[in-house]
């Protein structure tokens, strides 16, 4: 179950160009799982009709304070007294104003006022009137009683300025609601995560690596940021987008993600080191494209640094050190020796030869192996439900180190 499935979700709709954004982050939210109720300000219908949001949510839009639901119920305190997460988006100057000085003259507004569900807004405006003094005023009221604010986007504005003001992607918006909902058990925890492979350059045309897509260490990453974790993702060359709130460092080499692990090592309570990282990389990488010969040519490798042994005996070691093993036979064998070797806490061995757990899948079939030799094993199930289940084993053991 995710952190939607049968959550009521208020969706206030305000009087924005942005307006028509807010249709496609009701589609999000009722895939996943969520009953919408849409409440619209007289200024939003004028942008988007309210047959549009009422076709998809499934409900009735009100726009009307004075109009009951149902004989018996008033309007803003039955859907504030139900709701467990309000969305504001777009949000603009006005309703910002209004509610963070107690104004409560339309359905949207009182209801804000009403609620004891969390409220998220997501601004859209003109640059201008994002950076005037007097909005920046109201939007530090609003964070300082509790109501979150997404940061706007940066971009050309419908109005012809170009600046911050643009309301975020409703994915952006849709990420920041699913963290509010989710338990935060790992708040104020920092967890650096390692994904994808890594390439070592033979030459400006050919490269060594190997079949990682990075889904495993992303899903890592998304997963400890929705339970409130501070999350540094250090990823080798993949075709995935970084989840929404999490820092992301790029890297090529195995020598980059070296360096960068060991900066940002000290700063954190956990790495998860699921990166497939090249054990060799060639001793010199030749300056112009290796032409083909007579004979194959021959070029000689050197060990990569050990970015997860190292990790684990530093000065430095974070409270746990998780890593992985990618195997094709002797998986418990290989995974005991791993996790002895490399003193980790916890290991997450897979089969990459068996059917819904190899590189680039989006299911994994994985054993967890504790320090004490506990073997958990784990029947097949998406990356993220692995992830989850990771998480957990990880929390056991900072509660079981605090």
């Amino acid at each position: 179950m995710g952190a939607f499935t049968d959550k009521t979700i208020v969706l206030g709709v305000t009087g924005g160009i942005a307006a028509y954004k807010a249709v496609e982050l009701l589609r999000l939210l009722t895939k996943a799982g969520a009953r919408v109720h849409v409440v619209m300000t007289k200024a939003a219908t004028e942008f988007v009709t309210p047959l549009t949001f009422q076709t998809l949510a499934g409900t009735p839009v009100m726009t009307d304070l004075f109009s009951l639901p149902l004989e018996h119920e008033i309007g803003h305190i039955s859907l504030a007294d139900r709701a467990d997460l309000m969305i504001v988006a777009p949000a603009t100057a006005n309703i910002i104003g209004k509610v963070a000085h107690g104004i409560a003259d339309d359905l949207l507004s009182t209801t804000i006022m009403a609620t004891k569900a969390p409220v998220l807004f997501a601004p859209a405006m003109n640059v201008n009137m994002y950076e005037n003094p007097l909005y920046q005023k109201n939007e530090q009221t609003l964070r300082e009683v509790g109501y979150q604010i997404i940061q706007p986007a940066f971009g050309a504005l419908a109005c012809g300025w170009e600046g911050n003001g643009k309301l975020p992607s409703p994915e952006t918006i849709f990420a920041h609601a699913e963290r509010l909902l989710t338990p935060h058990d790992l708040a104020g925890r920092r967890i650096l995560v390692t994904a994808g492979p890594t390439r070592e350059e033979l030459d400006p045309v050919r490269y060594l690596s190997n079949h990682s897509s990075g889904t495993m260490g992303f899903a890592l990453a998304k997963q400890a940021f929705l339970r409130g974790a501070v999350v540094d993702l250090v990823s080798g060359p993949v075709t995935l987008t970084a989840p929404d709130g999490v820092m992301r460092y790029p890297v090529v080499s195995a020598q980059e993600m070296h360096e960068q692990v060991m900066q940002l090592l000290p700063k954190v309570d956990v790495i998860i080191k699921a990166a497939a990282v090249a054990d060799y990389r060639p001793v010199m990488r030749q300056s112009n494209k290796i032409k083909k010969g007579d004979a194959a040519p021959s070029i000689p490798l050197e060990r990569n640094p050990d970015i997860l042994t190292e990790a684990s005996t530093s000065s430095a070691r974070p409270k746990v050190v998780v890593g992985f093993a990618a195997e094709t036979h002797n998986l418990e064998a290989y995974a005991k020796k791993k996790l002895h070797e490399k003193r980790l806490d916890l290991l997450v061995a897979n089969d990459v030869t068996q059917e819904g757990a190899g590189f680039g899948c989006q299911t994994n079939i994985a054993t967890i192996f504790d320090a004490t030799g506990h073997a958990q094993a784990l029947p097949c199930m998406t990356k993220e439900a692995l992830a989850n289940r990771i998480l957990d084993r990880v929390l056991e053991q900072l509660l079981q180190k605090r």
